[in-house]
């Protein structure tokens, strides 16, 4: 059916209220997003059922990250070419069948396919689904409409460690992945027969055009190698692997090829042309930023609870929870904010208000209570919210309706590579940070530093073990190496605090304006 058609047959169902179609959209897109994490938290209770290592099971989550990665991009394409609500029904039937498949899977090797598959079904989720939002709504309340896609994109992360946690600690791994059936197949009654929105049919001139396959090939090989370059280079020192190098080197090279053949091409797989327009190209760096600062630090803090504190995964998940659930209140508030207030001022608030929670969490220590732990991530979140719908209201402001599709597809794609980026600088910088003070502390363990001797004596006296005698020297020894880690996680804290205040120059070249208008300059 083609765009025409969709509009003559589907008129009279286009009457249909925004907020109707606003929930039953964003929890397709919820359920993909939280997939990630859950499925992450399960990785060790996977290995231990499959008979595998921890190392290989990481697998399951590379693939599919690999998968999502180059179909995302490619998602306005394949939208306008099948028609944007047959895609998305598509990509969410397929989504629930092979989530079944993966709750079913007898061995490890069939649920790496599986979750490729399942990765390559969910890219299309997440920029469709903001796509379908931003055009069911008028511009005057996109930003609403953007309130509800963050619930799903900001609050599942939050949430999905803990969910993920309670799952294996309470049932088994293949419930993480056999509860998204259930859900699926009601999503796909649901938004085949209320869904109606503008633009969801065939557009003819991407139907009647040549399949960009050379741009498929380069968006695959840039963006799959370099997704692995991500989830694996911690694990195999970086570039002393020759694996990471050449997937490095092929991931730059297809780069630079695809942005020289897109740029070409009347009829592109990815429109790169949009980063021509100032405020879009803003907006996908910050987004980028954004995604690293999320999941980075979504990351640093339950491995710190769980690693210095002795939290299980359950209980480290609840560190995040409280801030994701305040998330879930805060957008709808900030989203009327919005279209009252320069969308600068709004970011840059958000910036000053992230950044000072993550200086916060600099302070953190060994015996750091429950409490405060749980603030410095509410104090993020409040940021959080004043930095997502904002920067989404910027992407969109100036896309036409007809490129919505596209630019969907790399503003997602820039939140999702971001928090890749983000995750793997958080895992090296902590991993090379505890290294440095380890060596550091070591070299003040010796007889000639009088502190030594003192806190030696004092440990001998307090658990009547003679000075210098193994268990004496073990103890000591587990002190510096935990002093070393809570270290290497403060400054894996101050070094995010800093990136993230790299974010405020960028707003001097964003044109003044609210969200529900066109920017100062064309006014």
């Amino acid at each position: 059916m083609n765009a025409t058609a969709a509009s003559a047959t589907g008129g009279s169902r286009q009457n249909i209220h925004p907020w109707v179609i606003a929930p039953v959209v964003a929890v397709a897109a919820f359920m993909e997003i939280l997939d990630i994490s859950v499925a992450n938290v399960a990785l060790p209770h996977i290995a231990g059922d499959l008979s595998s290592s921890q190392d290989e099971a990481t697998w399951t989550l590379t693939s599919y990250l690999v998968t999502n990665a180059m179909v995302m991009p490619i998602s306005g394409w394949l939208a306008a070419r099948f028609g944007r609500k047959r895609f998305f029904l598509t990509c969410i039937a397929s989504f629930a069948i092979t989530s079944l498949l993966c709750g079913l899977a007898p061995s490890l090797a069939v649920l790496v396919v599986l979750r490729a598959i399942q990765g390559a079904a969910g890219g299309g989720l997440q920029p469709t689904g903001q796509a379908i939002l931003n055009d069911a709504f008028p511009p005057e309340k996109r930003s609403m409409a953007t309130a509800v896609y963050a619930i799903a994109a900001v609050v599942a992360p939050a949430i999905g460690p803990s969910i993920g946690g309670w799952i294996t600690d309470n049932y088994e791994w293949r419930w993480v992945f056999l509860i998204n059936v259930p859900v699926g197949a009601a999503l796909v009654f649901l938004i085949g027969f209320l869904v109606h929105t503008p633009n969801e049919g065939v557009d003819e001139k991407a139907a009647h055009t040549k399949v960009d396959g050379l741009g498929f090939v380069f968006v695959a090989l840039s963006l799959g190698c370099l997704q692995v370059v991500l989830d694996r280079g911690q694990e195999d020192d970086w570039f002393a692997s020759s694996m990471v190098t050449t997937l490095s080197i092929t991931s730059g090279i297809s780069f630079v090829l695809l942005v020289w053949w897109e740029l070409q091409q009347k009829n592109p797989m990815v429109d790169l042309r949009l980063l021509k327009e100032r405020d879009f190209a803003v907006s996908f760096v910050l987004m980028l930023l954004l995604g690293f600062m999320i999941l980075g630090s979504t990351y640093l803090l339950p491995a710190y609870a769980q690693e210095l504190m002795g939290y299980r995964a359950t209980e480290a998940g609840e560190i995040i929870a409280p801030g994701g659930i305040l998330l879930i209140f805060l957008f709808p508030v900030v989203g009327r904010l919005i279209d009252k207030v320069d969308l600068r001022w709004a970011i840059a608030a958000g910036v000053l208000l992230c950044s000072g929670a993550l200086w916060y969490m600099t302070n953190f220590y060994q015996q750091v209570s429950f409490g405060v732990l749980v603030l410095g991530r509410v104090i993020q979140a409040v940021g959080l919210a004043f930095l997502f719908l904002p920067i989404n209201a910027l992407a969109f402001r100036n896309v036409p309706k007809d490129r919505s599709n596209y630019a969907s597809a790399l503003i997602n794609l820039a939140r999702n590579f971001g928090g890749s980026i983000g995750i793997s600088v958080a895992s090296t910088l902590v991993t090379r940070r505890e290294q440095f003070h380890q060596s550091r502390i070591v070299e003040h363990l010796q007889s000639f530093n009088p502190g030594y001797d003192s806190y030696i004596n004092q440990l001998g006296q307090a658990t009547h073990a003679a000075p210098g005698t193994p268990l004496s020297l073990a103890q000591t020894y587990q002190l510096g190496t935990t002093q070393a880690m809570l270290m290497s996680y403060l400054d894996a804290f101050a070094a995010f605090a800093v990136i993230f205040l790299l974010l405020l120059p960028l707003l001097l070249l964003v044109k003044p304006g609210k969200a529900s208008g066109r920017t100062g300059g064309e006014a």
